[in-house]
Formats: C-alpha cells, structure tokens, sequence
C-alpha cells in the first residue's frame, strides 16, 4: 500500500494512506490532536485523579511515536514514573522515521536522540529511555494481547472504524477492559455510536468529550467496578 509523508495544519507531519484516504494522525494538527487526546484527556485526568506514583500505559497502535513522544517528554518535566508498552502490528520503516519532525514541531529538539532511541531500540524488550520513561514495544496484532489487570491507562490510537471496523469490536474491548486495572483508563479519538455501544457492552463508564481541532466529540471510557469507590 502507497505511504506518504504529508505535512498537517500545526506543521508536524503524519503518514498518509492514500488508498484508504486514512492518515496515522489528524489533518488538522498531529501533535494538537495527540496533546488533547491522549495527554490532556488521557495522561493529566488520571494524574490528576489518582495522583499514582507510577503508571503504566498502553497505546494500541505504536506508529509513529508521537504519543509516546510527547508522554515521554511529560514524564520528564513533571518527574513522573511512566512504564509504555507500545503495540503495533505493522511497524513504521527507518526511512519513514527520518521524515518525522516530531522535536521540532513539539518545541523538543533537545530530545531527538531519545525520540530516535525508540525507533532503534528493540522489539519484545523493556528499555529505560530516561530516567523516569521505559518502553516496551510489542511486534503483535491488537487481538493478541492477552495481559490480565496491567494497566492504568489505555491510548487506544487505531486506524479508524471506517478502514479497519474489526478494530473496533465488542471483542477488541473486551480485552481492553481485561487489561486495564480497576478505575483504569481508555481515551480515543473516536466518537462513533458503534464505538461506545461496544465498550458499553463490555462494562465500561463512557462519557463524550470535546474533541481536538476539527473533530467535535471523542470519548473516555472509566473500568470502575465498584459503583461506591
């Protein structure tokens, strides 16, 4: 399948599809859509909720680091303990690696060597990057993943419903909702009826949000098995 590097609207460029007419990030800003999703909806709500000393995320969709980027460059500053385990079944190739102008759109060029570091390091293996953000990345597809009650937050960043539905199931959160802790967290870009039904269907709290630029609503989703906690 034909992959282009395009530049989006805040200047950071993401990966095009154009037989799909999908794209690894938003048109409208990659790192903006990123920031709000996963950082502001996701990372900060459950440091602010939980104030954890450490915490474990996975990202259902590894791509092109910017998620893991961007949480790496707040574990820094914010002096936060974070383990990313980063699932991806079709990595990104070193070529297309070089094109990403991540440091540079993030204001973060003084990380190019750890954002580099994560595309190098190996697969299937555990690596402290900085002190306080280790990555794991994991060569598997999505409905592979089998880990019971590991994580506190979940950014779910896959291709959308409308390219890749089998993505979306009742049976893909299912074992979402298997591998997040109790109170444990999912955000996404998504917003469709489809969408939250099926993590309804699996016992999931799910409440709409405002979307990042361009997009008007995303969802949250809460694993909160006690109603009184």
């Amino acid at each position: 399948m034909e992959r282009k590097i395009i530049k989006t609207e805040d200047g950071s460029v993401t990966i095009h599809l154009p037989e799909w007419n999908e794209q690894y990030h938003s048109k409208h800003g990659a790192v903006q859509e990123a920031r709000h999703v996963f950082l502001k909806m996701g990372l900060f709500y459950h440091l602010e909720t939980f104030n954890p000393s450490e915490i474990s995320i996975l990202e259902i969709g590894f791509g092109t680091g910017l998620n893991a980027f961007l949480t790496m460059i707040e574990a820094e500053r914010l002096k936060q303990k974070i383990e990313y385990t980063g699932v991806e079944a079709y990595p990104v190739s070193a070529e297309e690696v070089l094109q990403l102008n991540y440091p540079e759109a993030c204001q973060a060029e003084e990380c190019q060597s750890e954002f580099s570091e994560m595309h190098t390091i190996p697969w299937e293996e555990r690596s402290e990057v900085t002190k306080y953000f280790s990555l794991n990345k994991l060569e598997k597809k999505f409905d592979e993943i089998e880990d019971i009650e590991l994580y506190d937050l979940i950014y779910f960043d896959a291709f959308g419903a409308r390219v890749q539905p089998e993505l979306w199931t009742e049976e893909i959160f299912s074992i979402m909702f298997k591998a997040l802790k109790e109170n444990g967290v999912l955000v996404t870009y998504a917003a469709k009826g489809s969408v939250r039904r099926a993590m309804l269907a699996n016992g999931f709290l799910v409440e709409k949000l405002p979307g990042p630029p361009g997009k008007r609503e995303m969802l949250r989703a809460v694993k909160k098995l006690d109603e009184s906690s």
